[in-house]
């Protein structure tokens, strides 16, 4: 009794519809059906309405069947004539034969049981997909096409005729994406769409300044939805389907400006914050050129013109440094540490892994080793802390935090433990950021300090303008552009693993140079291993899948039949590819058969803490000559003398991952080599990946085809946990307006935009409010 009363109390409250009543309160919905459309996140009537059509079909002017031509994509209106479930060796298969006066389609599904009492003879339907000859006659026919039984137009209720006349044919017909099942199809969404607009016609508030919009050319928001849901009589259907559209434009826009709005408010009220204003004395700059026995390219000197111009500012530094692999962001990173450091502070680095951790501090421990601080005329203290450290160890490290003896602390997330607490955190360094999770990143901001320490995120993973701008848009951005003299460029080669004796003896040859080599497996142990580090673990297909593109992606020329410009070893013969190859199997395989008689390691996942420094510290000395590793090795490990790099099943890794391993060598004078070996089975996308590896090592143009192979979700491999869910804009897509955008929501955080009324841009804060909230609360700061 009681929760009838709370719902009929609800309800009255929801008794005029508004765009943010929830919709268990709108008529015809209820609780269980809204329970349903909350999974697909449809909360209230706002969400359904910007639960777009995926495409668009021309029931305006329907394709005549007798004017269909083979290969393209028609949207055909015809009467079932007749249904049969045909039973073959390999499937049973269900053909429908539409009709149009006197010509007929053959419609053919493909384990089509589900069909079998679907349609009916007599019944309209709407079909979608591409046309095919068909070879038992003159006529065509469409395999799996998209299909919708479209409502009889002799119904009895005039209200179904009426609507069946107005939104189902003699249209550009919507078609959506279903929200659970047939009930909530395309003819459910578009009639409660429908509904919804009809019900708030006038009544849609406008959420952008009017003098704003005028300036874009861009439509209001009631206008705009009602023309993506139901375009008029003549709108181009190319513009529909590519969400080009002015209505499209401008429902895309208002989402992309306020995440940028949301992103540059962010880093407007944090640079407001107190912050530490870092001197550059002389003794700063004599303790610098104790680390430059080198020279610095003009991007280094740059970026740390940039990042030290920050710390010299009151207000916080949030500023992203990128640059591709062996670009130098370390010795930049640690050179502002030691600004903080000379001016009385502590820093931090924080990586992803332990092995990078190691691999961080005894570098940089052996770069300061000679050091004195100008400052206190003593020598610098460097502590690591990770996970895997025993209690004692840990307590011992953290105790040295807490009462400032140690001026630099290197570790894992072991640094934003609750237990761990700095007595004077000046500098923040986060190191391959998008493995923490953009949240993490100002945990450690967090400690209980005076004021905010400076943060400086650093990636060598190459990020599309387009995706910094909303993975990033609050961070500033320093970007190493240019790689540091001496570094060679790495001849790439793409072979078949039935060329592997060809692979090994060179191999062979590298080390009776003096030089080293790595081998990288996607796996541990075992064919079935699970790998979290490994982005492709199962992308691949039978070659008698591959699109004929495909298998011509990647084809060698006759100057590249060698795969060193040696004589050609064995030749791919095609048979099928082996079972899954892992490091510990190939380090027992190959130190017995191929390497025999060299000094073989092993590094994986698994390994304690000081089981993988021993080991990379062997290779490092030069003890071990061929490193057997997973892709633990991905990112960090720095070893001049090695030059050849061999990543077997590499049709199995990531676009991303591929460019990171290779940069583990080239970083000498000697010339260096990357073998991508590959098995007989691969995927397009595999095929696409590998070309592209091959064809450049520019990794910015490779992150580009990355992002546009996966998606923006799917980007660093596992799903960023930062990256907002869009309703109706793309990243890919809708490049040009994000870039808009975020101009647009500049310019009104910078003066509430002068065109915008009071009450305008009141509206504008509020939404701002409830959209981030909401939708796009992607971190705290």
């Amino acid at each position: 009794m009681h929760g009838l009363l709370r719902h009929s109390r609800a309800a009255s409250i929801f008794s005029v519809l508004a765009i943010d009543t929830p919709m268990q309160f709108v008529k015809g919905i209820g609780p269980g059906i809204a329970k349903t459309l909350a999974e697909k996140d449809i909360h209230c009537v706002e969400d359904l309405l910007f639960h777009l059509p995926f495409r668009y079909e021309d029931r305006l002017h329907p394709a005549s069947i007798e004017s269909l031509k083979a290969g393209e994509m028609a949207s055909v209106i015809g009467e079932v004539r007749g249904t049969a479930l045909l039973r073959t060796r390999s499937m049973p298969i269900f053909e429908m034969t539409v009709g149009q006066n006197l010509t007929a389609l053959k419609a053919m599904w493909f384990h089509g049981t589900y069909l079998k009492d679907k349609f009916k003879p007599g019944q309209m339907v709407a079909l979608y997909g591409k046309v095919e000859p068909s070879r038992s006659s003159r006529n065509f026919k469409m395999i799996q096409p998209q299909f919708e039984i479209l409502p009889d137009d002799r119904d009895d209720d005039p209200e179904n005729r009426d609507l069946t006349r107005l939104l189902e044919v003699g249209r550009i017909t919507p078609v959506y994406k279903s929200l659970g099942g047939s009930r909530f199809a395309s003819r459910w969404i578009r009639r409660t769409v429908y509904g919804l607009l009809e019900e708030l016609r006038g009544r849609v508030p406008e959420t952008m300044p009017a003098a704003l919009l005028a300036r874009l050319k861009l439509p209001g928001r009631e206008e705009a939805l009602r023309s993506a849901h139901f375009p008029v009589a003549g709108t181009p259907m190319t513009h529909l389907q590519a969400w080009s559209t002015q209505a499209h434009r401008r429902l895309i826009f208002e989402e992309l400006f306020y995440l940028e709005l949301g992103l540059e408010l962010k880093r407007r009220k944090f640079k407001e914050r107190a912050g530490i204003v870092f001197e550059t004395s002389d003794k700063v700059r004599e303790a610098l050129r104790q680390l430059l026995p080198f020279h610095p390219t003009a991007a280094q000197k740059r970026a740390l013109g940039e990042i030290v111009g920050d710390m010299r500012r009151a207000g916080p530094m949030r500023r992203l440094l990128q640059g591709d692999v062996g670009s130098g962001k370390t010795i930049v990173a640690l050179q502002a540490m030691l600004v903080a450091i000379e001016n009385g502070y502590q820093a931090a680095l924080m990586v992803p892994t332990e092995i990078l951790a190691t691999q961080h501090y005894l570098s940089i421990r052996k770069l300061l080793e000679n050091a004195t601080s100008p400052a206190t005329g003593l020598g610098y203290r460097v502590s690591l802390l990770t996970g895997s450290l025993d209690e004692d160890r840990k307590r011992a490290v953290r105790g040295k935090i807490f009462r400032g003896e140690t001026d630099l602390v290197i570790g894992t997330h072991a640094l934003i433990e609750e237990k761990v607490e700095f007595a004077k955190l000046g500098l923040v360094v986060v190191d391959e950021q998008h493995r923490f999770g953009v949240l993490q990143r100002f945990r450690l901001m967090k400690k209980p300090n005076a004021a905010e320490p400076d943060v400086l995120v650093m990636t060598a993973t190459p990020i599309p303008r387009t995706l910094a701008l909303s993975l990033y848009g609050d961070l500033d951005l320093s970007v190493l552009d240019e790689l540091p003299p001496g570094r060679t460029a790495i001849i790439t080669r793409q072979t078949s693993d039935e060329r592997a004796k060809e692979v090994w003896t060179f191999v062979r040859k590298q080390v009776a140079k003096g030089h080293q080599a790595y081998v990288v497996y996607p796996v541990i142990e075992g064919a079935k291993d699970d790998q979290p580090e490994l982005d492709f673990a199962h992308d691949a297909v039978p070659e008698s899948e591959l699109t004929p593109a495909a298998k011509k992606v990647g084809k060698k020329s006759p100057k590249a039949a060698s795969l060193f410009g040696e004589t050609p070893g064995m030749k791919a013969k095609g048979r099928s590819a082996p079972e899954l190859k892992s490091a510990v199997d190939m380090y027992e395989s190959l130190r017995h058969t191929s390497l025999a008689g060299l000094r073989l390691g092993l590094l994986h996942g698994r390994l304690s803490a000081d089981d993988k420094e021993v080991a990379m510290r062997r290779f490092q000395q030069g003890e071990i000559d061929v490193l057997v590793a997973t892709t633990v090795i991905e990112v960090g490990v720095d070893v001049p003398n090695a030059t050849v790099i061999v990543i077997e099943h590499a049709e199995r890794f990531g676009l991303a991952q591929l460019h990171q391993l290779r940069g583990r060598v080239g970083r000498g004078a000697a010339k260096s080599y990357c073998i991508l070996m590959t098995g007989a089975k691969r995927s397009p996308q595999g095929e696409e990946r590998l070309a592209a590896m091959v064809r450049t090592q520019n990794g910015f143009e490779l992150a580009e085809l990355d992002l546009q192979l996966r998606g923006p979700g799917e980007f660093f491999g596992t799903r960023q946990a930062g990256l907002p869910d869009f309703r109706v804009a793309n990243l890919l897509r809708d490049r040009a307006l994000l870039e808009l955008a975020k101009e647009e929501s500049a310019k009104f955080a910078a003066n509430a935009n002068a065109e915008a009324t009071a009450e305008e841009k009141s509206r504008v804060w509020a939404r701002l409010k409830d959209a981030w909230q909401r939708k796009y609360g992607l971190v705290e700061a």
